[in-house]
């Protein structure tokens, strides 16, 4: 590492005030008033140090991600990444480099004496790649060296030959800032570059405009007076052809715009999702979820289009005002033009109420047949034959008489508003023309400022129809935007390096103490849990019995980390869950949950089983794994598997039985590597002797063991 970026990165001890720093010079929003010291254990491995950064971004009130890449690629990674944390090695031990953003060429680095300065994108590359390009470098110098290529030319040819050799290896030791998913807009908005593309958009929208009206007014100046010379034709040509460039302009900074509101859209709504607690999950059926989905399409594709349409809209009834004040109709002209934009809003809200109505009847049907679907199997076994389909018919006569009225006010907004001006405002210039006041200027340019405002119209009633749709999708997936501003306690970064199965707790307290909890469901009387109590201590395997219904699977789930309780005391060596963090928390307890709650997802079955552990896998990973569900009795089932723990299952792929999803659910627990692993009901699937040796390696495996099973 060269001596410059030694002198410019921050020494391990003071990586907490490093990330301080960097998120407030970048205006990140933060909560914490003071920040984080990393303890010496932090740097023992690349995923200690990894939690502790994830956990004392937390801590301050911003989002740490660590990123990896292709070797090929770690140009582009360097140059995007900031705000960004890049570690740097050295013999004096790791330091890091603080980058508030880059360029073509250079980065802006903030050093320990909170300056800024500028280093080339180069020089971070190379340090980061450095153990990487160790394992081949001697080897491409010495085939340089024989092949005898030019100095001049040595360094891209190197560059070249380590992209070839190198085309599988990744560069990691980067965490990028941002702003948490439920953080205010505006914040999103700023770290997204919203403003400044907007700013763009406008600006080149309201230039095209003045350029096309340029444009009409010279040519009807030169056809009215009949004076045709070549200067005159050049600017014409000039303002069509500046018409189109910004034109184009505005069509690429729209889409930019578009991709990136609709990414901060998709990471809102899904951070709103993960957020929902069990209880808002279950009571909520799958229809319901797929038509919030498809709302949320609605409101990305919709709301932006009829945003910008509606920008372009008001540009150019802004600028039509002024052109028909100046025209030969006059203020009456502009008066008309006023009364036509008040119709088009009234015909706007008939249709956004129609649409409302149309859309609970669409949503209404939507839900219906997902369900339907979903319990078809049910259905062909218990439902009478001549009775299936009485519930569709009179949902469709329900949804036909909004449809009709929809149809009817869409077409009136489309068609009506628009043409309704264009002889409207052709009519307006009747009276000058009639009376001969009106000079051939006067007329070209009141003809100019009618079809500006004319295609201000259309673009103006199809913004009123997207912009109704975004606004009622809104309603339906607003819980869930909401959702995303709730937070999980994130705990003190000191916890985050503390590896699972380190015996710090005191020998005269339990593990695990649960002291007179109380939970109940939502708004129910009845708690579920009143006053449970339990102590869990290291190697203790207990069986929880009960009735069902009892709130066995409810003390699970708390013991967990998955609810809350309503009172009472949880504590994991004498800490509990906040100071703790719900990150820290789950990997000391791994739960496998009820069969109906559990669910193997569309993926490979490696991913289906590592999935509390670190993707893309290591080597070592996939080897234990496998080793795992060997040991429960999965060896059959892999080899049968053309691709392995590679296959694809889930429900368009690879389909599992019942006892071997129930096997899968175990060896997902149990790869967590957790303190305590807590199983509800997951051998009841299992026949005798598969059972008998699934819970021999279980014992075996888990350190510390809670079974809720019925008696």
């Amino acid at each position: 590492m060269s001596d410059s970026l030694v002198d410019l990165s921050w020494p391990a001890a003071r990586l907490g005030e490093a990330l301080d720093a960097l998120a407030r010079r970048s205006h990140l929003p933060l909560t914490a008033s003071n920040y984080p010291r990393p303890p010496g254990q932090v740097f023992q491995s690349p995923e200690s140090l990894d939690r502790w950064i994830a956990q004392a971004a937390h801590w301050l009130g911003c989002e740490a991600e660590a990123v990896d890449c292709p070797y090929p690629d770690v140009r582009g990674l360097v140059e995007r990444a900031g705000p960004a944390i890049a570690r740097l090695g050295g013999a004096t031990g790791p330091r890091f480099l603080a980058i508030l953003d880059g360029r073509t060429k250079s980065l802006r680095i903030l050093t320990p004496d909170h300056a800024v300065v500028r280093v080339a994108i180069a020089d971070v590359r190379s340090v980061l790649c450095l153990g990487v390009e160790e394992s081949v470098a001697k080897e491409v110098d010495r085939v340089l060296a024989e092949t005898g290529v030019p100095r001049r030319r040595r360094a891209r040819v190197r560059s070249a030959l380590l992209d070839q050799f190198l085309v599988e290896a990744r560069v990691g030791n980067v965490w990028l800032l941002r702003p948490p998913a439920g953080s205010h807009v505006l914040a999103q908005a700023r770290e997204s570059e919203l403003p400044r593309l907007l700013m763009n958009l406008v600006a080149a929208q309201a230039l095209g405009s003045a350029f096309w009206i340029g444009s009409w007014w010279l040519l009807g100046g030169m056809t009215t007076t009949g004076r045709i010379d070549a200067g005159w034709l050049a600017a014409w040509v000039f303002l069509i052809v500046s018409t189109a460039l910004c034109r184009l302009m505005v069509s690429a900074t729209a889409g930019g715009f578009a991709v990136r509101v609709g990414s901060l859209l998709k990471r809102r709504l899904l951070a709103g999702v993960l957020a929902l607690g069990q209880d808002e999950v279950r009571r909520a059926g799958i229809g319901q979820f797929y038509g919030q989905v498809l709302e949320s399409e609605a409101i990305e594709l919709m709301g932006l289009s009829g945003g910008y349409l509606g920008l372009a809209a008001a540009l150019e009834l802004a600028l039509a005002v002024p052109v028909l004040a100046f025209g030969a109709g006059g203020w009456p002209h502009v008066g008309l033009l006023a009364a036509t934009v008040a119709a088009t809003f009234a015909l706007g809200v008939r249709y956004f109420r129609a649409r409302a109505d149309w859309t609970e009847q669409r949503i209404a049907m939507t839900n219906d047949l997902v369900e339907r679907m979903v319990g078809h199997r049910t259905r062909l076994a218990q439902e009478p034959h001549d009775a299936r389909h009485d519930d569709e018919e009179c949902a469709l006569e329900r949804y036909l008489h909004p449809s009709r009225t929809l149809d009817i006010l869409g077409a009136g907004l489309h068609v009506l508003s628009p043409r309704g001006w264009l002889l409207v405002g052709l009519f307006g210039l009747v009276p000058g023309f009639v009376r001969g006041d009106a000079s051939a200027e006067g007329l070209a340019v009141g003809l100019g400022g009618v079809l500006l405002a004319y295609r201000a119209l259309r673009a103006l009633a199809e913004s009123l129809e997207k912009t109704a749709a975004a606004v009622i999708a809104w309603r339906r997936v607003r819980t869930l935007w909401t959702a995303a501003q709730r937070t999980e306690p994130s705990g003190s970064p000191d916890f985050a390096s503390m590896p699972p199965f380190e015996n710090t707790h005191a020998v005269d307290r339990p593990r695990l103490d649960a002291r007179t909890l109380v939970y109940r469901h939502g708004d129910d009387h009845a708690p579920v849990l009143d006053r449970a109590s339990l102590g869990v201590n290291d190697g203790e395997r207990i069986l929880l019995q009960g009735r069902s219904g009892g709130g066995k699977s409810t003390l699970a789930a708390v013991l967990a980390g998955l609810r809350v309780p309503e009172s009472g005391l949880l504590l994991w060596d004498g800490l509990d869950r906040r100071t703790l963090g719900s990150a820290t928390w789950r990997r000391r307890v791994a739960l496998a949950p009820q069969f109906h709650e559990n669910h193997i997802l569309m993926g490979p079955l490696a991913f289906n089983l590592l999935m509390g552990r670190a993707w893309p896998p290591s080597l070592a990973d996939i080897e234990e794994a496998e080793r795992v569900c060997r040991n429960l009795s999965l060896g059959p089932l892999l080899d049968r598997m053309p691709a392995g723990l590679m296959q694809v299952v889930g429900e368009t792929g690879w389909q599992l039985s019942h006892g071997e999803r129930s096997r899968v659910f175990l060896a997902r627990a149990l790869l967590q590597e957790a303190d305590l692993v807590i199983l509800d009901e997951s051998f009841a699937a299992l026949d005798p002797q598969t059972l008998s040796d699934a819970l021999a390696y279980v014992l075996e495996r888990a350190s510390t063991l809670i079974v809720v099973a019925h008696p």
